[in-house]
């Protein structure tokens, strides 16, 4: 018998990634990233003059955050209830978009907190990856959960018979962000959020 798949991003799903990352930037980089700014995904500035960090430049510092500062990442609140909830009925899949070098590292970050699951690492537009999961699964119905917008564009166009949930758990960082055009629904807590997905799971069984 077919059981359905959940396919979730780690970072501002499962894990808070922006609030540790601001906090490390202040203290180490004397960067600014306001999280309640509207354009607080992108936007890190140099507290010397306010000028913007350049793009080039941000990548090698999430490096930096990631190789040394996993650490501080904490859970989303009811994360690991929901994911024990949801793998009674369904397989799982983390699908993170770190490089592979990254996969023992966000593997033992997720065992701390009791997430032992599948996890992917990815690079880029996550559609052809869930479309290869969906693939390799052969699910009875399949459910994605990402914060970033261009993901749940990208799912809709690869796997479009996925159901996509847009979930931002950074609260000062989701009340500044609108639904994901591209989602099916827009729910920012893993509490509210396990019914929505069990019910898509139950309309498939």
């Amino acid at each position: 018998m077919k059981r359905p798949l959940l396919i979730t991003d780690c970072d501002e799903v499962l894990l808070h990634m922006a609030g540790p990352l601001s906090e490390w930037l202040g203290e180490t980089r004397n960067i600014d990233f306001p999280l309640d700014a509207d354009d607080a995904i992108y936007r890190f500035t140099h507290r010397s003059d306010g000028s913007v960090v350049e793009g080039e430049h941000v990548w090698p510092i999430l490096a930096d955050f990631f190789d040394a500062e996993m650490h501080r990442q904490t859970l989303a609140p009811h994360a690991d209830v929901a994911l024990a909830a949801i793998a009674k009925v369904a397989d799982i899949v983390v699908l993170t978009n770190l490089t592979h070098s990254y996969h023992g590292a966000r593997v033992k970050q997720l065992d701390a907190f009791g997430i032992r699951h599948r996890v992917v690492c990815n690079q880029g537009g996550k559609g052809d990856p869930v479309a290869a999961l969906v693939a390799e699964y052969d699910p009875s119905v399949t459910v994605f959960v990402d914060d970033m917008d261009h993901h749940h564009s990208s799912v809709a166009s690869a796997a479009p018979d996925v159901w996509r949930l847009h979930m931002i758990v950074e609260p000062r960082i989701s009340g500044k962000r609108p639904p994901a055009a591209a989602a099916h629904a827009r729910i920012d807590d893993w509490q509210d959020a396990l019914p929505w997905i069990m019910d898509r799971f139950g309309a498939a069984a």
